[in-house]
């Protein structure tokens, strides 16, 4: 791994995409190591929750890098953008244990629509958050146009499109686009205590969760009986046994 750096305690796997020197910019080999790294935290029993963040103070990610796809053909940027979002983007929205975006500073371009793949976001109060992408003469590629306005509504998501504009912590807070602003000395401990409350829980109960939930912003599916499924396969597990025993014997459950 060249561009990210992992660690796991407590059950709780920290991804730092560490690329320091170039703002954490996503490039196709910090994307492949990402997506490895998604794939190996999912299928591993050690860990329960995943936190994504950039290395240093000042960067999340600043986006993409751009010298990359400069010279570009059409279809070349057509698959730059599918083949982003099938092995990362999509992969991060649909990963069945929880991934927490922690934004440390700039989440641009590439950087914020990582961070709105996650379920949900917390940054510390320097953070700004943008999609430059039209001040390039390109549109976000990598699921933005899709997820902004999910999170914050047309009006604003078209604004923050069309202005190219950065918006401050607060400001996205405002917005619903993240959920807790902190210091960034208490960025991760707050994520970490988050992810504490979420392991207390079913661990299967909350991948049905993310997919009843996922279910009802995909076109052609309907949510409520996606829920309905969801539901009824929960009676069919050993965590709705030790969940509802737990709770008539008056004990905490033991997932």
């Amino acid at each position: 791994m060249n561009n990210i750096l992992i660690e796991t305690t407590d059950r709780i796997q920290t991804i730092t995409i560490n690329r320091p020197s170039k703002l954490n910019a996503l490039n196709k080999e910090t994307i492949l190591e990402l997506s490895n790294a998604i794939n190996a935290a999912e299928s591993d029993s050690a860990v329960r929750v995943i936190v994504l963040t950039g290395s240093g103070e000042k960067a999340f990610v600043a986006g993409a890098d751009i010298a990359e796809f400069a010279d570009f053909t059409v279809e070349q940027g057509k698959e730059l953008a599918a083949h982003g979002q099938e092995i990362l983007f999509d992969k991060v929205e649909n990963c069945s244990k929880p991934v927490i975006a922690a934004i440390n500073g700039f989440a641009l371009g590439g950087g914020l629509e990582l961070a709105m793949a996650a379920h949900f976001r917390i940054a510390s109060d320097n953070a700004r958050m943008g999609l430059p992408e039209v001040s390039l003469g390109v549109i976000p590629g990598y699921g933005g146009t899709q997820r902004l306005p999910q999170l914050v509504g047309k009006g604003r998501a078209m604004e923050m499109i069309m202005t190219a504009g950065m918006i401050d912590a607060n400001t996205a807070q405002s917005y619903g686009l993240v959920n807790h602003v902190t210091t960034q000395e208490e960025l991760l401990p707050t994520c970490y205590k988050i992810a504490g409350k979420i392991m207390r829980n079913s661990p299967v109960a909350i991948g049905a969760a993310i997919d009843a939930v996922n279910a009802g912003f995909v076109d052609g599916i309907d949510g409520y009986q996606a829920e309905i499924d969801c539901f009824g396969a929960s009676f069919g597990t050993s965590d709705f046994e030790e969940g509802t025993t737990a709770f008539l014997e008056k004990r905490k459950a033991s997932f």
